[in-house]
């Protein structure tokens, strides 16, 4: 898969990292902006040859860049420059679209604008335009009905598991034992040689921290 791929393929990704801080006070489009230049970070460092998927490198470069924006203020700062090259931007995706029935790549669209291709990838990212659903009430007011996103599962699959490395050895094989082997807590404790009431105790406090991280 090509650099590009990986940024056209995993923009769905920073929409579903954008819903974990939806409603703590930055705007969803800032939030998807910084995101994308995560991505766009992500995809010019990442190396298949260390062996894992690119999401898995991706999203924690990806909520970087969005916590950032706690960090600086809580707004992306957008140049009149790249407001109009998004506009410029914009204009291209469509007649891209109306010409072949597809959307254009980041090197196509760099290209066309004339700027390199991180350039190009914030000058879509300010372009873009969230998509919803809605529908109308008996009173005419307006419904917002929400789609689930394909990429949530992947994100809390890759969320998970990172929190999951953060454990020590024994709470990694007291969550395998207990939700992967799906063992009693019996049965966990006969393993390793303590008493049920420990493993209950144990597994409450793993069981908090998981929480705390995945927040």
């Amino acid at each position: 898969m090509t650099r590009d791929e990986r940024i056209e393929n995993n923009l769905g990704l920073v929409r579903s990292c954008a819903k974990r801080f939806s409603g703590k006070g930055i705007d969803h489009d800032d939030l998807v902006s910084a995101g994308t230049i995560g991505l766009v970070k992500a995809a010019d460092r990442y190396d298949e040859s260390l062996g894992y998927q690119f999401s898995t490198y991706a999203v924690p470069v990806i909520l970087g860049e969005m916590k950032r924006l706690f960090r600086d203020g809580g707004t992306v700062k957008v140049s009149r420059s790249l407001k109009d090259l998004s506009q410029k931007a914009k204009k291209i995706c469509d007649e891209y679209r109306k010409e072949t029935g597809a959307p254009i790549t980041v090197s196509a669209l760099s290209e066309r604008l004339g700027v390199d291709e991180y350039k190009a990838a914030q000058a879509l990212a300010v372009s873009s335009v969230p998509l919803s659903l809605s529908a109308y009430d008996e009173e005419g007011g307006v419904i917002d009905i929400p789609v689930p996103s394909e990429e949530e599962p992947i994100l809390e699959h890759i969320a998970l598991s990172q929190a999951l490395n953060k454990l020590s050895d024994e709470e990694q094989k007291l969550v395998r034992l207990r939700y992967f082997e799906h063992k009693t807590q019996s049965k966990v404790a006969s393993l390793l040689s303590v008493t049920q009431v420990q493993i209950s105790r144990k597994e409450k406090k793993i069981l908090q921290k998981l929480r705390t991280m995945l927040i």
